[in-house]
């Protein structure tokens, strides 16, 4: 997939979006400080990003010796089942969770929260999940290609679109879904975090159909610049 779709696409989807949420009446949300996080990621992918890379060798499985159906289905599985992996690491290791609690600040969950994450996240997980799962099945361009349009998807699950699967919601991540995910509410903690396709939650123990539309945010947010560039240093400051 050419760089350049995914400069101008994703912009592109969550200015449409973002219209959508407009006119529907969404809540406002923490607009600037999740544009400056998306400043900062921007940055990162043409400097820092480059430094750090995932694996790119031998893989167990090649990708290009499958059927082209088979390379996309398994390709997109095995990165899907990384990212919920690394997320389920993100709620349980401390230095994960003082990075990843920046993009739960967000008093208000929209479009905009999608890239409201810590700079340093794509350097732990080119080291970790993205390694592992290029270990495992080497991507073809078609592959590469289906699974980055799905991730654009993202940008739907973090707006504030009413879109609940209700009883099929282990089949796709909606917004409905991943709200609960970020609810600031305690019996809603430790589920749904699946980026795309719910099942893994099923299959691991933490699925649980969406319900409501529950206030989100965390108890210390970001106020500038430097505080996102150390964000680790402050997310604590305001608990018990």
């Amino acid at each position: 997939m050419p760089d350049w779709f995914v400069m101008y696409s994703a912009p592109a989807i969550a200015l449409i979006l973002i219209a959508w949420e407009r006119l529907i009446g969404a809540p406002s949300t923490d607009w600037v400080i999740n544009l400056q996080s998306w400043a900062l990621k921007l940055v990162g992918a043409f400097t820092v990003y480059e430094m750090v890379r995932a694996w790119d060798g031998p893989a167990l499985i090649d990708g290009a010796a499958l059927p082209t159906w088979l390379a996309v289905i398994l390709y997109v599985l095995v990165y899907d089942l990384a990212e919920y992996l690394f997320h389920r690491m993100q709620h349980r290791i401390p230095l994960l969770w003082a990075m990843h609690s920046l993009h739960h600040s967000d008093p208000n969950m929209s479009v905009l929260t999608t890239n409201r994450h810590f700079w340093a996240d794509p350097l732990f997980k080119s080291v970790t999940v993205w390694s592992a799962a290029a270990l495992l099945i080497s991507p073809t361009p078609t592959a590469l290609a289906v699974y980055t349009v799905l991730s654009l998807w993202n940008f739907v699950t973090h707006s504030q679109l009413p879109l609940n699967l209700g009883k099929w919601s282990w089949v796709i991540n909606t917004p409905a879904y991943h709200r609960r995910r970020h609810s600031a509410l305690p019996e809603h903690y430790d589920s749904n975090f699946a980026a795309i396709l719910p099942i893994w939650d099923v299959l691991f123990g933490n699925y649980n159909r969406p319900e409501g539309f529950p206030p989100t945010g965390y108890s210390t947010r970001p106020r500038n610049l430097r505080e996102q560039l150390f964000w680790p240093l402050y997310h604590g400051r305001n608990e018990a």
